[in-house]
């Protein structure tokens, strides 16, 4: 296991910022997910070292996070959601500076620092100072920084922040790319989902420090109650509300989509009876597709 957890709490004053948390994470790309105020940031830096729990066990890469903090730190890595850099310093020396910070001798770290540019797309630019960086190129430098000293484990807290489409989509790129290329498992704490969906394999759900949900994307898609989304020519509240009368209580996801509960064979033979109350013409029907949307709603109540 990547991370094992066994009864672990954080008390800040009479807060509890995690509550009896056990979970053994497997290795791969991880979403970890939650409400503001779950304890997301606790729990990362509690497995850092950087905060001292108030009870329980956790081991990271098998080791203590009480007692073997550094040694933790110096095989995991992590971007911050803020950013982290020395004012004067350009790219390329900024990412070299995290690697001597780790260890790295410092020609070692500049010749590194130059190969992690090149891998998260950092061009001539990396000798400009970093402060003159625009929002996503601060973004790939954190990601180097984190990178540069070969970890086993990576966190990324908030990647996608002040991105627009184009640096979203290439730093998502580089994120599902981690595990296979760098051999390193990947724990993605974000507040976007579709984020989630398109980088990781599994997730883990926080909330008010306790542990809500931990399980691969596909289970838990597979466990939640059959659907249908049907695509009509006409009014969908109507629709919905007709399928709603015949015994399958329908939801309308837009002005010609309607999801309903149930397999095919069940509701497929109510369809066309709701079409001709509601004067609407079934244009597609093809199953549901569970969103982490709805696990995560689901998972926290709301």
């Amino acid at each position: 296991m990547i991370i094992r957890l066994k009864g672990v709490s954080k008390f800040y004053g009479r807060l509890k910022a995690l509550d009896d948390l056990s979970v053994d994470v497997r290795p791969g790309a991880i979403g970890l997910l939650g409400p503001n105020g779950a304890g997301k940031s606790t729990l990362i830096k509690a497995l850092l070292g950087l905060v001292r729990l108030t009870s329980g066990d956790a081991r990271v890469l098998d080791l203590d996070a009480r007692r073997q903090a550094r040694h933790i730190r110096q095989q995991v890595g992590y971007m911050p959601e803020d950013d982290c850099y020395l004012a004067g310093l350009g790219g390329v020396q900024s990412i070299a500076y995290a690697g001597e910070l780790a260890g790295i001798p410092p020609r070692t770290a500049l010749r590194r620092a130059h190969e992690m540019c090149d891998y998260v797309g950092i061009a001539e630019e990396r000798y400009r100072e970093v402060q003159t960086y625009s929002t996503g190129m601060k973004q790939k430098v954190k990601l180097a920084q984190a990178l540069i000293h070969a970890p086993r484990l990576l966190f990324l807290d908030e990647p996608t922040t002040g991105l627009d489409p184009q640096g979203r989509e290439r730093m998502l790129r580089l994120m599902k790319a981690l595990p296979e290329k760098k051999n390193v498992t990947v724990v993605v704490s974000t507040h976007i989902l579709q984020d989630v969906e398109a980088c990781c394999d599994s997730v883990l759900i926080l909330g008010r420090g306790k542990l809500l949900v931990y399980d691969d994307l596909r289970n838990l898609r597979t466990a939640v109650e059959p659907s249908l989304t049907v695509r009509l020519t006409g009014n969908a509240a109507v629709f919905a509300k007709a399928l709603g009368e015949l015994g399958f209580p329908a939801e309308a996801l837009d002005d010609e989509r309607v999801r309903a509960p149930g397999d095919a064979e069940a509701v497929s033979a109510v369809l066309f009876e709701a079409a001709r109350r509601a004067g609407a013409v079934v244009r597609q029907i093809e199953p549901g597709r569970t969103s982490l949307e709805d696990i995560f709603l689901k998972a926290v109540g709301a």
